[in-house]
């Protein structure tokens, strides 16, 4: 199977581009450095001439509200319609869990744009909403963290290594196209006082941590469980803890 990885450069496309490499397929790994600019179009055709996938896992390098919005509406119309001229049978995105249930969020806002893009393109597919990458935990509990406390929502979050990521979305990117929405997560819900204390542990640190019921995400409301899956998730193997 040929497949196209757009944004083969980050943190989960590299590992995506390993996966599918092992697995025995064809892999073109496109990123702006490879001269793919999704923003542009200059060199989409080229990257997508002859794929049967596409897997989408480009990110804004902005996340302020009106520049992630511009990203992923430029950038999802511009792979939908490449991929439509190549004959692609299938358009795999990454995406996140409860993007929709998160409005006050911009970043989430702009992904559920870019969700509609590709449903509405009549192209096959499949949306891949992830859980938040345990490798990003450091980050949020130091955005969590203020005065000397680390002050946390009262609500749960899943966290799913990339590793887990990368094979699952590989998995699905040679799978057929299911037109729906998938869910993966990691293997444990736990609450952000407990995450914040597994990083504060590993970084021997003695910050206290409160749990406070107006304490947002990264400047999102949160409802107890908007971030973790339901029942019919996929989940990752790796744990946490």
């Amino acid at each position: 199977m040929v497949v196209t990885v757009m944004g083969a450069s980050g943190l989960i496309g590299s590992r995506v581009v390993d996966n599918l490499t092992s697995a025995g397929h064809r892999v073109v790994a496109a990123a702006r450095g490879t001269g793919a600019d999704v923003i542009t179009g200059t060199g989409l055709a080229e990257a997508l001439a002859g794929a049967e996938v596409l897997v989408d896992v480009t990110n804004s390098p902005s996340f302020e509200d009106r520049a992630v919005l511009d990203f992923f509406t430029t950038a999802t119309t511009n792979l939908a319609a490449a991929a439509r001229l190549a004959g692609t049978r299938h358009y795999v995105a990454l995406s996140i869990v409860g993007a929709d249930g998160l409005p006050d969020s911009g970043y989430l806002r702009a992904k559920v744009v870019q969700e509609r893009i590709i449903v509405e393109s009549g192209l096959p597919y499949t949306i891949v909403r992830a859980t938040q990458f345990q490798e990003f935990a450091e980050a949020i509990v130091a955005g969590m963290t203020a005065d000397g406390e680390v002050r946390v929502p009262d609500a749960l979050i899943q966290p799913i290594a990339a590793a887990d990521v990368a094979a699952l979305v590989a998995g699905i990117a040679t799978a057929p196209a299911c037109n729906a929405v998938v869910n993966i997560g990691g293997p444990d819900k736990i609450s952000f006082a407990e995450l914040a204390r597994v990083v504060l542990d590993r970084q021997r640190v003695r910050t206290p941590v409160v749990v406070d019921p107006a304490a947002e995400y990264f400047g999102t409301p949160l409802d107890r469980t908007s971030l973790v899956t339901g029942t019919d998730a996929v989940l990752g193997s790796a744990r946490f803890s």
